[in-house]
């Protein structure tokens, strides 16, 4: 069954897995003990950091291994932004970063902190003078992702450090996406990745602060890990972590001119095979396996598991899901559409045959899901001051736009359509479907019930 979620966790590769179960056997001792275990465990130890380092660019007392990638960015922002108190409490994030970092932001902000959210445009991209912009006197910290987990999009790291850095304020980066693929560039100031992106076991994550940059650990002291992630150290899988991505780079430059041409393949052809789609994402300056589409008129949900019984496991960042409704906020930020939306992540190895069928699979995938949803009981329609008016009250993603695509044809050259409906995601679809179709969003309106948003027909 071809697996193309490795933007999620890609698969143990076979380097990390013998590491692994080798370092079971060693590497179970304390490695603060100076008896033999313990010495044995402490070589295992700081060989996997030399290693680690060596792959980030940076020296190995810099980087300290975490119990998650979600863990070690919570630590580097909490311990950055404690480090330069003094300086003020104003932290800058994009607003397509992962979750993580937005949660940390939200709870910065929560307890007293200001934070800034850098837009970015259509492909996913902030520019430099958007950071340049947000900064401020008392800007304690800056974060930036080096590339985005949901669309791919690299962003121009090295430039906003550079921005950042003439202003004294440190940039941390979180690499999970890219480290498997090469160094970040750029005069960063923290780094923030996690194992199983690349390859690697779950659970280790890495935090690297450079030498000179203001760092306060927070919450209780502990004695590991220069007092920076707390716990006793998952030793085997360090050890797994860092050969898994000594081995990943030793394949990367090789492997992603394959895949760029296989992702290239499918963000080609999916739009000549499958109508009313729009592929996400900057499409140069993108990650090697990531490409992203979205679908008008289908569920994402319904549409992932047709996918999963043709036998392909594929994510969404999709509204159109029953364990949200509501959109992604990497596509809502970007202003594309949400609806339908399927993210390909390729791991390293990936067949071509397989993609392929996926691309043979898909069309008549999307054509079923649209014939599901293409008759629901018709919303109710009806004039209102000159303007056609859709009720697509209690109706979910995607149905407010099929039915605004219904009706559209029935109203004349420069007259409008006021859908109305009360789910969050019509607020980022109508608009996007407007920019596909080439009519005007004229904009949203407060309603009775949800919001009214109006449409004029150009063409």
């Amino acid at each position: 069954m071809p697996y193309f979620d490795a933007a999620s966790s890609a698969p143990l590769h076979p380097v990390a897995r013998q590491a692994l179960l080798a370092s079971l056997d060693e590497g179970w001792a304390d490695p603060t003990r100076l008896y033999r275990e313990g010495r044995r465990a402490r070589m295992l130890l700081d060989a996997a950091r030399e290693a680690a380092a060596e792959a980030v660019g940076c020296r190995a007392d810099e980087l300290v291994f975490a119990s998650s990638g979600t863990r070690a960015v919570h630590a580097g922002i909490a311990g950055a932004l404690g480090g330069r108190h003094r300086i003020g409490r104003h932290l800058i994030v994009s607003a397509v970063e992962h979750s993580s970092v937005l949660h940390a932001a939200d709870a910065h902000e929560a307890g007293g902190g200001s934070v800034a959210q850098v837009e970015v445009d259509r492909q996913g991209r902030v520019t430099p003078a958007s950071y340049a912009d947000a900064l401020r006197p008392d800007t304690a910290l800056a974060c930036l992702q080096s590339a985005n987990h949901e669309v791919g999009t690299e962003q121009p790291v090295a430039e906003v450090a550079s921005v950042c850095r003439e202003s004294g304020v440190p940039l941390l980066v979180d690499a999970a996406q890219s480290l498997g693929w090469g160094p970040v560039q750029g005069d960063w100031s923290l780094l923030t990745a996690s194992a199983h992106k690349w390859g690697g076991p779950s659970g280790v994550g890495l935090l690297v602060v450079r030498k000179g940059v203001r760092f306060v650990s927070q919450g209780p002291a502990d004695e590991r890990e220069s007092g920076r992630a707390a716990g006793f150290e998952n030793l085997p899988g360090i050890v797994a972590a860092a050969a898994s991505l000594r081995a990943v780079r030793a394949e990367a430059e090789q492997e992603a001119v394959r895949l760029r041409e296989l992702t290239e393949r499918i963000r080609v052809r999916v739009p000549r095979s499958v109508p009313d789609v729009e592929v996400v994402g900057d499409p140069e300056r993108r990650l090697p396996g990531i490409v992203t589409f979205s679908c008008l008129y289908v569920d994402g949900e319904t549409l992932l598991h047709e996918l999963d019984r043709e036998g392909f496991s594929v994510s969404s960042g999709s509204s159109c899901t029953s364990s949200t409704l509501t959109p992604s906020h990497v596509l809502k930020a970007m202003g594309v559409l949400s609806e339908g939306n399927v993210r390909v992540s390729l791991p390293m190895g990936t067949p071509e045959e397989d993609v392929e069928r996926f691309l043979a699979v898909l069309p008549g995938a999307v054509a079923e899901v649209r014939e599901k949803l293409g008759a629901p009981v018709a919303a109710a329609t009806v004039r209102q001051d000159d303007a056609l008016v859709v009720d697509a009250l209690g109706r979910r993603c995607p149905i407010p736009v099929i039915e605004l695509a219904k009706v559209i044809g029935d109203v004349p050259v420069g007259g409008t359509v006021r859908v109305l409906s009360d789910d969050e995601a019509a607020r980022l679809d109508i608009p996007a479907w407007c920019e596909m179709r080439g009519q005007e969003y004229v904009g949203e309106e407060p309603a009775d019930r949800g919001s009214a948003y109006v449409v004029r027909r150009i063409s």
